[in-house]
């Protein structure tokens, strides 16, 4: 009995013993993926090359659809899934990487499109009416899913870069526009790139301080024990039972029904006033603003100055970029109705590509010309887009002009007093993460 018992124990132990080896060699494989190598959804290791190879669940669902066989609830999502998984780029480090599927239609339907529109006055009219209806319509049915999408981030990317290449390619080649001009539109389309990386760095966010976690109720407390020293001779103060006396009950009230306000049931955490939490980022942003699907990312505290340089940078190389465009290809017309009129350009075709790539850049221009006046209006008031949102919805602000102003007075300090706190408020030291409150 006791020997079957050893040889029972000496089986387990060269059974770990070799699933320990085995553990070991993939994690060995997994660490020398070359840069055309990935490992699946499914754990295994795969190459870019087999993109097309074991397609069980494309199989099954065009096995069905040729025998009029009704497809599964899950075959769509299961083929998604797994084409999503497989599109991928080599890399240098780790493998290859996937590739978002929401990046490929602005680069294939946005030159497809202008083109198109650049074949008849009357084509273009449709198409220019019909591209901006589509990109709302995604934004509206991605804003409600309260998913994240790098589509909108493609687009303006996207075309930013095909526009510039437009008029190095079709514009400049013509003769109206000079080695300074390019110069000067160069200098802007890298000036507003470098913006938008910075504005994408950081929007401000929080995160809770778990460390600080120790007590039934704490308020901005460190743990018990702890050295004030060690936190710059801050005194931290911790409620219990023994140093309640000492505050008031309206006070202790206050305190409660402030951290009540502002908890947040996602992040676990007390946020600090006008700090918001974003569902589509999943995460707590000082003075969150709002988040903009331009760029993917929050706008809050410390990106929101770098996000409306990022917006006049852009708006002001796309203004020169047009009239630079109308007077190379309606040299005999205004500038203020070049647009509207310009007879004979549709005669030649890199004429009527360069008037119709005007057009869109002047659709896109006047959106943002229109975010870029809401930003300046609630600086000017100290209102955040989140607060005026709420503030509407609860009927407890006042706004004038259709919605445009909306004047909380929650936190106003007068038109000087508003942009100066704006143009300080980034070089502030972001404080340390609340506490949690339980």
């Amino acid at each position: 009995m006791k020997r079957s018992v050893q040889q029972s124990g000496l089986l387990k132990a060269a059974g770990l013993s070799v699933m320990k080896r085995q553990a070991k060699k993939v994690l060995e494989e997994e660490a020398a993926l070359c840069c055309c190598e990935y490992m699946n959804r499914h754990g295994q290791r795969s190459h870019v090359a087999a993109c097309c190879c074991d397609c069980e669940d494309l199989d099954d669902a065009c096995d069905r659809f040729l025998k009029r066989e009704p497809q599964k609830p899950e075959s769509l999502s299961q083929v998604a899934a797994v084409v999503t998984d497989r599109i991928r780029v080599p890399w240098l480090w780790g493998g290859a990487r996937k590739v978002d599927l929401s990046i490929i239609p602005p680069l294939l339907l946005l030159p497809a499109l202008l083109h198109l529109a650049a074949l008849h006055f009357l084509i273009g009219m449709v198409v220019l009416t019909a591209l901006p209806g589509l990109v709302l319509w995604y934004y509206y049915f991605t804003h409600r899913k309260k998913g994240r999408t790098l589509f909108f981030l493609s687009l303006a990317l996207f075309s930013l870069a095909y526009m510039y290449y437009l008029f190095i390619t079709e514009v400049f080649p013509r003769g109206d526009v000079g080695l300074l001009q390019l110069a000067l539109i160069s200098v802007g389309v890298v000036l507003t790139l470098l913006a938008l990386f910075h504005t994408k760095r950081d929007p401000g966010i929080l995160r809770p301080n778990e460390e600080s976690v120790h007590s039934k109720v704490a308020y901005y407390s460190s743990p018990t024990g702890r050295n004030p020293s060690l936190s710059g001779g801050r005194q931290d103060v911790t409620m219990t039972v023994a140093n309640r006396a000492g505050v008031s009950e309206h006070a202790e009230e206050e305190m409660k029904e402030s951290n009540r306000k502002n908890w947040c049931q996602a992040c676990r955490m007390v946020r600090p006033p006008r700090a918001g939490h974003c569902r589509i980022c999943g995460v707590c942003v000082l003075r969150l603003d709002h988040h903009c699907v331009w760029i993917n990312s929050c706008v809050g505290q410390a990106n929101h100055r770098s996000f409306l340089l990022t917006l006049v940078l852009f708006l002001l190389t796309s203004l020169y970029g047009i009239s630079l465009v109308l007077q190379s290809v309606c040299p005999r017309q205004n500038l203020l109705f070049a647009l509207l009129y310009c007879p004979g350009v549709y005669n030649q075709y890199s004429t009527a590509l360069c008037f119709t790539c005007a057009w869109y850049s002047s659709i896109v221009t006047g959106g943002l010309l229109h975010l870029l006046a809401i930003q300046l209006i609630n600086v000017s008031y100290n209102v955040t887009e989140r607060e005026a949102r709420i503030a509407l919805r609860e009927k407890t602000a006042r706004s004038a002009y259709w919605g445009l102003v909306v004047n909380t007075g929650a936190y106003s300090r007068g038109f000087r007093g508003n942009w100066s706190e704006f143009m300080s408020m980034g070089d502030k030291v972001i404080p340390p993460s609340p506490t949690d409150l339980v």
